[in-house]
C-alpha cells in the first residue's frame, strides 16, 4: 500500500518527508538520561519526520557521542534540543561557588520540603552524590553553553531551543547550515525569537507535557502566525494524531512538534511504568508544577506535586530547584515511591492507548491527516450556488 503524500514548506526547509517533528525530550521520567535519545531520533527521522535528541540531559562529551550514534543509525536530517533559560541558577554561576551545592539553597525552603516528605511518610535521606549544576562550568556561563559548543562543532542539521532565546548563537549556527527552531508559549517571546533570526518559531500551547506556558494551542498558534510572519510557525501542545496535525495546518502552522505521543513509543528512553501511567491517564490527570525544575512543567499528577503546590513554597530558579529536590527524589526512590517521581506528559495522554514503534505513530498520524484534508473535510463542505 502506497504511503500518503503530505508535504508542507517545513519539509522543504528541513529536508524531510513529512511535517512532523518529535520533541527533544529531556529526562522526563525521573531518570538522569533524556527520553529522546538516539534510538528515538533515528526512528522518527528514518520514518520521514525529524527526530530530535533531548540534549539537556547529556554532558558535552556524552552529547557528542549521542550525535555520532544518531549519524550511525540514519543518513536523514535530525536535531538537538537544548534549554537556554535566562535565569539559570539565579545568577549563582557568576559568583563564588560553595563546595556543596546544597549551601545555595535557603534553609527554610529545604525545611519546608522536608515537612512535605514527612507528611507523605518518606524518610529524608541525603543523596550521596548530589549533582552540582555548576561543576566544570565556566564562570558566568549559562545552563547549556558548553553543550552548545558541541552542537556548533558537530554542525548538526537542526537545533531547537526548548527554553530561552537562541539569538546569541544564531549566527554561528547558521554559518554551519544549521536550521534554528525556538519554542515559545506567547506572542511576546515569539516576536523576540523571530527578531533574533530563527528559521522556525514553535508555538507551544499549555496542553503540552514538560515545560510549558499558559495559553492554549488553538488560540496561540494563529496569533503567533500573524505576529511573526513571514517567519514560519510549527504548532505544539496537545497534538497526538492526524486530527491534531490537520488542525495545526488549518491554524496556519506548517507542521507539528509532538512530545507525549512519541514519549510512549518503543524507542523512547522512558521506564515502562512511566509509559503505563501516561497510557492510563485521562484528560484531567496532568498538572502544571514548578516542583521538579523551577519552571512550569506539566506532569502526570501525584500526591507529592499536590502537597508541594498546597504548601505554597516558592520555587527556586532553574538549576537551584534541581539541587533542592535532589535529596527528596533520592529519598523517594529509596522509599520505593516511584509514583512520586517526575512523569512529564501532556493532556493528550488521554488519547494514547498503546506503546508501539515510533514509525507506526508517525505514519498513522500522517495517513489520518492526509485522509482528513483530502477526503473528509471536502466531503463536509458543500458549495452553495450563487
Amino acid at each position: 500500500m502506497a504511503r500518503p503524500i503530505l508535504r508542507t514548506a517545513l519539509c522543504d526547509l528541513l529536508g524531510i518527508e513529512y511535517p512532523v517533528i518529535s520533541a527533544g525530550m529531556g529526562p522526563v521520567g525521573g531518570g538522569a538520561a533524556p527520553a529522546a535519545v538516539a534510538e528515538l531520533a533515528a526512528a522518527v527521522s528514518n520514518a520521514g519526520g525529524l527526530g530530535v535528541i533531548g540534549g539537556a540531559g547529556f554532558s558535552p562529551d556524552a552529547l557528542r557521542a549521542e550525535i555520532n550514534k544518531v549519524r550511525a543509525m540514519t543518513n536523514k536530517p535530525f536535531g538537538v534540543d537544548l534549554l537556554l533559560p535566562s535565569n539559570f541558577m539565579g545568577g549563582a554561576a557568576s559568583g563564588e561557588l560553595p563546595r556543596d551545592p546544597r549551601d545555595l539553597v535557603p534553609k527554610e525552603t529545604r525545611d519546608g520540603l522536608k515537612k512535605i516528605a514527612e507528611s507523605l511518610g518518606i524518610e529524608w535521606l541525603e543523596a550521596p552524590n548530589t549533582p552540582n549544576p555548576l561543576a566544570n562550568r565556566r564562570a558566568g556561563a549559562g545552563m547549556s553553553d558548553d553543550q552548545m559548543e558541541v552542537v556548533i562543532e558537530e554542525k548538526i542539521p537542526v537545533f531547537a531551543a526548548g527554553l530561552g532565546n537562541p539569538g546569541p548563537f544564531v549566527e554561528r549556527l547558521k554559518a554551519n547550515g544549521t536550521k534554528v527552531l525556538s519554542l515559545v508559549g506567547n506572542t511576546k517571546n515569539a516576536k523576540r525569537v523571530a527578531a533574533s533570526g530563527v528559521d522556525v518559531v514553535v508555538a507551544q500551547g499549555t496542553e503540552a507535557g514538560g515545560h510549558t506556558g499558559r495559553i492554549a494551542t488553538f488560540v496561540l498558534v494563529p496569533q503567533v502566525v500573524d505576529a511573526v510572519a513571514p517567519t514560519p510557525v510549527v504548532a505544539a501542545g496537545g497534538i497526538g494524531d492526524g486530527r491534531g496535525l490537520a488542525a495545526a495546518l488549518a491554524l496556519g502552522a506548517i507542521g507539528v512538534w509532538c512530545g507525549t505521543a512519541f514519549l510512549v513509543s518503543n524507542e523512547a528512553n522512558q521506564p515502562d511504568i512511566q509509559k503505563e501511567r501516561i497510557l492510563a491517564a485521562m484528560d484531567e490527570d496532568t498538572r502544571i508544577t514548578k516542583l521538579y525544575s523551577g519552571k512550569t512543567m506539566r506532569n502526570i499528577t501525584n500526591p507529592l506535586i499536590e502537597a508541594w503546590d498546597a504548601a505554597g513554597i516558592a520555587a527556586l530558579p532553574m538549576g537551584l530547584q534541581g539541587v533542592l529536590v535532589a535529596d527528596l527524589l533520592y529519598s523517594v526512590r529509596k522509599a520505593g515511591k516511584t509514583e512520586y517521581l517526575m512523569n512529564a506528559a501532556g493532556q493528550v495522554a488521554g488519547l494514547l492507548k498503546s506503546s508501539r514503534p515510533a514509525a507506526d505513530i508517525l505514519h498513522d498520524m500522517v495517513a489520518q491527516a492526509a485522509d482528513i484534508l483530502a477526503r473528509k473535510l471536502p466531503a463536509t463542505v458543500q458549495a452553495v450556488p450563487a
